[in-house]
């Protein structure tokens, strides 16, 4: 399991519920942003092991630049999206995993452990 991961999420009930998720899954530290600057500066002062990324913000806001941000670090991540198979994704992210929210919490934590298997020990 990652020991500190990244959420982007605007909605605070569903950041709560993913933050208590991932921590009882045995992750050290669950950070949040709800915004495209709150999120890039978190990454800045401390690249995450992982990252959930909403895919539509408040304001009209993707985050299309973290996920690029974090490509650029090696840090792995998916995308939480309500919109499912129909949201468009810039082909440079198109083929990044995805959950549908509600996602399970088997299909959550399969994310973790899979993007966590994947990064460069």
């Amino acid at each position: 399991m990652p020991g500190d991961v990244l959420i982007v999420e605007d909605d605070p009930m569903i950041s709560l519920y993913f933050e208590d998720t991932i921590l009882g899954f045995g992750a050290r530290t669950v950070r949040t942003a709800a915004n495209v600057a709150r999120a890039l500066d978190l990454i800045a002062a401390h690249a995450p092991d992982f990252a959930l990324l909403d895919v539509g913000l408040v304001r009209g806001e993707t985050t299309f630049a973290i996920a690029e941000r974090l490509d650029a670090l090696g840090v792995p991540y998916v995308f939480v999206t309500g919109y499912g198979a129909e949201i468009r994704l810039p082909p440079s992210l198109a083929d990044k995993p995805r959950l549908t929210k509600p996602c399970s919490i088997d299909a959550l934590q399969a994310a973790l452990r899979q993007g966590h298997s994947a990064q460069p020990q």
